[in-house]
C-alpha cells in the first residue's frame, strides 16, 4: 500500500501554507531577521507541539509566523513546501493563505503575496505542479477587519481564485461573515470555508447556504445530520479532510477512530489533506499511509480519495481528466 500511495498522483486542497513552517526554517528566519524568538532550539518548539484543542495549536501558529517579514520568507516557506509536494506526488495544490495574520504585523499585503506567487510560479516551472491561492478570513477577527483585507487584495484578485475562513471555529459561525463573503462573489472569487471540525454541523448547513461555498474544509461532523449528509452527497460537496490534524487537534482520539472510511462509504466527496503539516506530523503521502493503515483502507478506497481530490479542484475539466486518469492506469 505504502509504494501504490507514492505512486499515486494527488492534490491538496486544504493546506495552509503558514502551517508548513517547520521548526528549522523556523528558527533560520527568525536568525535571518533579528527576531528575538521565544523559543531557545528547534527542540523546544517541537515539544510545544502538543495540543489539546485548536486553539492551543493557533497560539504557537501566530507565534511562528511573527518570523516571516520580508518577500523572500514567503518565497522560502511555500518553496519548503512545494519540494515536499514533489516528493509526496502532489501535483496540484490549492494553497491557504491568511493575510491578517502578516498585515496586523505591519507587513504590507503585497511583501506577503508576492512571494506566495512567485514560488507558485517557480513550482510550475521547476516541478511541473499547478496551483491556486486561496485567501483566507479569519474568522475570531470581526467581518468589518475582513472587508479591510479584501480592499488590500482586490487589486491582486486575478491571481487569487478563491477566498476562505479558517482560525478558532466555535462561537464564529459562517454567519458573522454573509454580507463579506456576498462581496467576495461579486468580485468573482469562488468561496470555501472551514465547517463542521470542532464547530457543530449547523456550521456547514450555515456555510452552505450564507457562505454558498464550493467546499466546506474538514466537515467531519456532518454525520451527526443525517439530512445534512443526503444533501452533501446529492451535491457531491467536497469535503477536505485533514486526519493527523484531526487526531493531533483531539477531534477524533485516535486514528482508529477516525470516520474518514466511513465517509467515502456514504458516497461522500471526501478526500485526504495534511492541513498544517510542519505542526500536525505529516505531509500528504504520510496522511494517506496512516489513514489506510489505521482504517484497513482497500486500493480502491485510497485511490478514490485521490480521484476525489481532482474532481474537487478548480482545475479545468481537460486537466482533471488527464490526472483521473493517470490514477486509474495505476489501479489496473
Amino acid at each position: 500500500m505504502k509504494e501504490f500511495i507514492e505512486k499515486l498522483p494527488k492534490a491538496e486542497l486544504h493546506l495552509h501554507i503558514e502551517g508548513s513552517l517547520e521548526p528549522e526554517l523556523m528558527f533560520e528566519l527568525a536568525k535571518r531577521n533579528n527576531i528575538d524568538f521565544k523559543f531557545k532550539s528547534v527542540e523546544e518548539v517541537k515539544k510545544a507541539y502538543e495540543f489539546s484543542n485548536l486553539q492551543d495549536f493557533l497560539d504557537i501558529y501566530y507565534e511562528g509566523a511573527g518570523v516571516l517579514i520580508k518577500e523572500k520568507d514567503f518565497y522560502d516557506m511555500t518553496m519548503a513546501y512545494f519540494k515536499k509536494c514533489h516528493e509526496d506526488r502532489v501535483v496540484h495544490t490549492e494553497i491557504f493563505f491568511d493575510p491578517q495574520t502578516h498585515t496586523d504585523r505591519g507587513i504590507a499585503f503585497e511583501t506577503c503575496f508576492n512571494g506566495f506567487h512567485r514560488a507558485c510560479e517557480d513550482a510550475k516551472k521547476n516541478y511541473g505542479i499547478t496551483s491556486h491561492l486561496i485567501m483566507c478570513f479569519l474568522r475570531h477577527l470581526s467581518e468589518e477587519e475582513g472587508f479591510k483585507v479584501l480592499e488590500m487584495a482586490l487589486p491582486f484578485k486575478d491571481k487569487i481564485k478563491a477566498v476562505g475562513l479558517d482560525s478558532s471555529e466555535v462561537g464564529h459561525p459562517p454567519s458573522k461573515f454573509k454580507n463579506l463573503f456576498d462581496k467576495c462573489r461579486e468580485e468573482g472569487f469562488l468561496t470555501v470555508a472551514h465547517a463542521g471540525e470542532e464547530g457543530p454541523p449547523e456550521y456547514i448547513w450555515e456555510a452552505l447556504d450564507l457562505l454558498k461555498v464550493s467546499r466546506i474544509d474538514h466537515g467531519v461532523r456532518c454525520l451527526e445530520d443525517e439530512k445534512l449528509v443526503e444533501r452533501l452527497v446529492k451535491e457531491k460537496m467536497p469535503l477536505t479532510v485533514c486526519p493527523l490534524s484531526n487526531i493531533k487537534l483531539r477531534v477524533f482520539n485516535t486514528m482508529k477512530d477516525h470516520n474518514f472510511k466511513d465517509l467515502l462509504a456514504k458516497g461522500l466527496n471526501a478526500l485526504i489533506n495534511s492541513d498544517d503539516p510542519a505542526y500536525f506530523g505529516g505531509y500528504m503521502n504520510q496522511n494517506y499511509i496512516e489513514t489506510a493503515q489505521a482504517l484497513d483502507m482497500t486500493k480502491e478506497e485510497i485511490a478514490q480519495s485521490a480521484i476525489n481530490s481532482f474532481e474537487s479542484s478548480f482545475l479545468s475539466r481537460e486537466e482533471k481528466d488527464k490526472h483521473i486518469a493517470d490514477i486509474k492506469a495505476l489501479l489496473n
